[in-house]
């Protein structure tokens, strides 16, 4: 594998610290700026709308642009997002910092994965953009709990601090070793991008995947101050405690991936939204014990990303047979989905923080799965009726 695949996956990384890490600092950020926990959380929701912005359009805005200079320049916003955040005055200045650094991380999985199978052989693409994701899977298990401490050790600024340093190598890195001569497809056309915006089949797929995303963050958005307040943890046993959750999470996307090959991904989404239920539901109750709590935690962190792989899968296929010209849109889209998933799920967990106690964001969220697994099965009773259909037509 080329040394360029390398920078792309170290630029994975620091992105997906600097999103997630935010979610072991909400208490830290809460008391340092004296905001309220739901608006800390609320900067994961913003971080997660400027990520649902920023894949579709712009992506679609600079896809004329080379590659590599899009690439450089997304590490560059990246970059300074991080340092203003590092600097944020205000708590305003915070929120337009990760505003900032959202839009990097949207376009950056819209056009990495493109970049990873131009630097190697046909044979070779699937390996090149797992090697790339593998930065993001690695963020959860080391970056942010890393983060997480260094936040409660050294100041939440120092987390910000560190991630633009991990973001000015993965800059240098793509200047010094990815070409200049990247391949690069010709962009969907305006009336093939909005084709995908009305195919209702396609849109009850992101709809699945705000569902699913939803109610996992209505409490992963609050699981510090879950375990600081509801179950008694010191600030301190935070980070040790979501790199037990990220070596689950890596664990559960391998699994989730293979579940998705072997079964189909109806019947694993239907798998993994049934335990989302049931974990959450749980959450309820075993969050004032420590030994239950971490339990959970860790069984939840096994299904928690699962359904990535189902989902993408998914859609990409529904995409091939519907939108056969607008099929990057199609998926970029559903980056899109997960993040206003993440986006809304945190929202209503401010909410449910502000108005009721940290102990009705599991069952709230656990409602919310439930809803996806209806949607999932509803999907994949379309597809049925489909088949037939074209079995009685030949």
């Amino acid at each position: 594998m080329p040394l360029a695949l390398f920078a792309l996956t170290l630029s994975a990384f620091a992105i997906g610290t600097t999103e997630f890490v935010i979610v072991g600092l909400v208490p830290t950020i809460a008391n340092d700026l004296q905001v309220s926990l739901p608006s800390a959380g609320l900067l994961v929701s913003l971080y997660a709308f400027g990520v649902a912005i920023g894949a579709p359009v712009l992506t679609a805005l600079t896809g004329r642009w080379n590659r590599k200079y899009l690439l450089l320049s997304l590490m560059a916003l990246f970059v300074v997002g991080n340092l203003l955040a590092w600097q944020a005055p205000s708590y305003e200045s915070l929120i337009i910092a990760r505003i900032l650094t959202g839009l990097a991380h949207g376009v950056f999985f819209s056009i990495g994965s493109t970049i990873a199978t131009s630097l190697v052989s046909k044979e070779k693409e699937a390996s090149a953009i797992a090697i790339m994701f593998t930065g993001l899977t690695v963020a959860l298990v080391t970056g942010v709990p890393l983060g997480t401490w260094i936040g409660q050790h050294f100041g939440w600024r120092a987390t910000f601090l560190v991630v633009s340093a991990l973001g000015v190598i993965a800059l240098v890195g793509s200047a010094l070793l990815v070409p200049k001569n990247l391949k690069q497809n010709r962009p969907a056309r305006l009336k093939e991008q909005a084709q995908v915006l009305v195919q209702p089949r396609l849109l009850l797929v992101y709809l699945m995947t705000i569902l699913g995303y939803g109610g996992t963050f209505t409490a992963f958005t609050y699981l510090a101050p879950i375990l600081q307040s509801e179950s008694g943890f010191s600030a301190n046993a935070i980070g040790l405690i979501m790199l037990v959750y990220g070596v689950s999470v890596s664990v559960g996307n391998i699994y989730g991936g293979k579940l998705a090959d072997k079964k189909g991904p109806i019947n694993a989404l239907t798998i993994i939204f049934s335990a989302l239920t049931l974990i959450l539901l749980a959450l309820t109750f075993t969050m004032t014990s420590k030994i239950g709590a971490v339990f959970t935690v860790l069984v939840w962190g096994a299904f928690a990303f699962g359904n990535v792989p189902g989902l993408q899968v998914y859609v990409v296929k529904l995409a091939e047979k519907f939108t056969p010209n607008a099929v990057d849109v199609a998926s970029g889209l559903n980056i899109a989905a997960f993040n206003i998933g993440i986006a809304l799920g945190s929202i209503l967990g401010g909410v449910i923080v502000e108005q009721l106690t940290l102990q009705d964001t599991a069952w709230i969220g656990a409602l919310i799965s439930a809803l996806a697994l209806v949607v999932t099965r509803y999907s994949g009773r379309l597809d049925k009726c489909a088949v037939n259909n074209d079995n009685i037509h030949a």
